[in-house]
């Protein structure tokens, strides 16, 4: 069953109040999270019992060129329970002349396949293309995404999603990747010096397939906790070292060949055999698949700007933080990007924020003021606060 809808997230503010009766910091913030409220935290130099007030708002609005779409899928679950599919993405130039970064969202990947395909269960792709070396190869990719991912290879017609079905997906991306590096070498529009990293996520039904070629990133929330779904493609890497080395590369100064600073890469082609022969700069992507289940509440696919200023636990904390406030992945995938800009990342920045779960109905309610108790003090007890209170 799939229905799309138009949102519009009326930014609110609100206020909060409450006491404050312990003398850890932590405390409160540990409390308000096990609840499911907003986490606060305070100053190491407050009172035992202080009365705090924290205003809560959507972040400033920003000028966007995306929009917010919405797709229902069945949950796998015996009920037959519905979820929601939702994402929001944001690019910024940061602080670069010009935006190498292209990004691709599909929530509803069955439509815009049409009859090209009629999956059982609903669909939805994402990718993130950082170009480097100019905008052309990013912009090629973009363009032709569809056609190689999903026009190339004639998938079969299916009742269900196999084991084998998905094992068979995987393989068509993997050539596409390649074929997508290909057609750059032979596009005149596109300068041999040029080239892009690239990542892609499908997901079909409950099954949720990367591949990745470059440092690009995914991670999934998996009840609040960061799972990295992609290897970063870097010098660095011991695996990537021995593998360019072991075909006649080599690393200087972190770079690949002293000149790249990924090992894999789409386009580049000044960098490969033009025979299509192994080379240390490769196309092939490393993919990877799992089994979404209820515990997996949302995937953030971004560029190397993002990841080189914060963890993959500050990403998930950041976007679970800003859903409790507003539920709005749009606003997620922006928060996100300028979080990377404060903490003065180097490059563009593109962020996507896919949400797996329906909204849970306690993160869209304000929260409540907290219950005052008043106590009945004897004569005595007033007495001695009274004299406390006047520094008798």
């Amino acid at each position: 069953m799939v229905a799309e809808a138009a949102e519009i997230i009326c930014q609110q503010s609100v206020s909060l109040q409450y006491n404050h009766h312990h003398h850890d910091p932590l405390c409160v913030s540990k409390q308000l999270e096990k609840n499911d409220l907003f986490e606060v935290g305070t100053d190491s130099s407050t009172s035992a019992e202080t009365a705090v007030s924290i205003e809560i708002s959507a972040s400033e609005m920003v000028l966007s060129c995306s929009c917010i779409q919405t797709t229902l899928i069945e949950k796998p679950r015996s009920e037959k329970a519905l979820v929601t599919i939702r994402s929001g993405s944001h690019t910024d130039v940061g602080p670069r002349r010009c935006n190498e970064d292209e990004h691709l969202r599909i929530d509803d990947l069955s439509a815009c396949l049409g009859s090209l395909y009629r999956w059982p269960v609903p669909s939805a792709f994402y990718a993130v293309f950082d170009g480097h070396g100019g905008a052309s190869a990013a912009s090629f990719l973009k363009n032709n995404a569809m056609r190689f991912f999903f026009e190339y290879d004639a998938l079969p017609e299916i009742s269900t999603v196999s084991d084998s079905f998905v094992k068979e997906l995987e393989c068509c991306h993997r050539r596409a990747f390649l074929l997508a590096d290909q057609a750059l070498a032979e596009e005149c529009s596109v300068d041999s010096y040029c080239g892009t990293t690239a990542i892609t996520c499908l997901v079909l039904g409950r099954h949720l397939l990367v591949s990745n070629a470059g440092d690009c990133r995914a991670v999934l929330c998996r009840k609040g906790v960061a799972v990295q779904m992609s290897q970063d493609h870097r010098p660095t890497c011991l695996l990537e070292k021995k593998r360019v080395e072991d075909l006649g590369g080599f690393i200087e100064y972190g770079y690949l060949n002293g000149e790249l600073a990924v090992t894999r890469a789409l386009g580049d082609w000044y960098m490969k055999d033009p025979s299509g022969s192994a080379s240390p700069l490769t196309a092939e992507p490393e993919v990877n698949q799992i089994l979404l289940t209820d515990d997996d509440e949302f995937l953030i696919i971004g560029c190397d700007g993002i990841w080189d200023v914060m963890t993959n636990q500050d990403a998930i904390s950041i976007v679970r933080q800003e859903l409790r406030m507003h539920n709005d992945p749009q606003e997620c995938a922006r928060e996100l990007v300028r979080q990377a800009l404060i903490r003065d990342t180097s490059d563009n920045l593109t962020a996507i924020v896919v949400c797996f779960n329906a909204p849970d109905e306690r993160d869209t309610m304000p929260p409540r003021r907290p219950r005052l108790r008043c106590l009945n003090l004897s004569e005595e007890a007033r007495n001695k606060l009274r004299s406390l209170l006047e520094g008798n």
